[in-house]
């Protein structure tokens, strides 16, 4: 049995694991360049790699529940929690755990796209799937479709905040 919109979840599957390691690649033009990997280079590629594998998670949820051939109510519902958990978990901490690794919370932009969108949309997703309301796969694919841009997005931001770093960035006294 076919999930609804499993071509579209495949394909943001492949399109997430290769944005994945694609910004892998990009960090590595810093070191290459002769310079060091700084703390907030090291933590946001770590925090981009995270939100992706929950991403491709989420993407996979639903077809492999498929296989087991619940009901497409069930499907949503266990897909949208078993994603909207940990990925809401990753929102709303992100500003506290940035602060604890490099010393400063996110810039403005980050935070309002990367946790105040991100965080509403995925509680959104969440509530609207286990309402049971109509289109609730849509509704799905679209929370995490949009999510996933939310980590793009705040990628961007943050390599353009690395590219400008100095090349030799010194680290911050350990707490």
């Amino acid at each position: 049995m076919e999930v609804k919109g499993a071509t579209f979840l495949y394909t943001l599957a492949g399109l997430m694991i290769t944005f994945a390691g694609f910004s892998v690649l990009l960090l590595t033009l810093r070191p290459a360049a002769g310079a060091k990997l700084s703390l907030l280079d090291r933590y946001l590629a770590k925090t981009v790699m995270t939100y992706v594998f929950v991403l491709t998670a989420a993407a996979l949820l639903p077809a492999l529940f498929a296989l087991y051939n619940m009901e497409d109510k069930w499907i949503w519902r266990a897909s949208a929690v078993l994603f909207a958990l940990p990925m809401l978990s990753l929102q709303v901490t992100y500003p506290s755990r940035r602060r604890k690794v490099v010393g400063e919370g996110p810039p403005p932009a980050i935070f309002a796209v990367y946790v105040v969108l991100g965080s509403t949309v995925t509680l959104a997703m969440l509530g609207y799937v286990l309402s049971g309301l109509p289109y609730s796969a849509a509704v799905y694919i679209t929370g995490l479709a949009i999510d996933f841009f939310t980590v793009v997005f705040g990628y961007v931001v943050a390599l353009d905040v690395i590219m400008q770093q100095p090349m030799e960035v010194p680290e911050p006294p350990p707490h």
